[in-house]
């Protein structure tokens, strides 16, 4: 059973036993929550699509760890002006895993 569903602003495909990296949750780490916004639904041949969202379907999630993401380089240069600018950025994340589709 495969579900898509929305979560922080992304949508995500996901299915029984994922485990998904999401930008931060404001929830502590071990807390199970339950994910409304469910956009599709497919259950071997049987495809559901929601308008924007599935009524009476419910994926019920767990965190499982909050951290930080690899770094990322942002390097900018101009050329011939001797201009070079190098920044790093790492994005608050949490690793969520999904327990249940209902």
């Amino acid at each position: 059973m495969l579900a898509v569903i929305k979560l922080a602003g992304t949508q995500y495909m996901v299915k029984k036993n994922d485990v998904i990296k999401v930008n931060k949750l404001n929830s502590s780490v071990g807390e199970e929550f339950e994910i409304k916004d469910v956009l599709s639904l497919v259950d071997g041949a049987d495809v559901k699509l929601g308008t924007p969202t599935l009524e009476n379907v419910v994926v019920r999630a767990k965190i499982i760890e909050q951290g930080r993401d690899k770094k990322v380089i942002v390097f900018k240069k101009r050329r011939r002006k001797h201009h070079k600018r190098k920044n790093g950025h790492r994005q608050y994340i949490s690793m969520v895993e999904i327990i249940d589709i209902k």
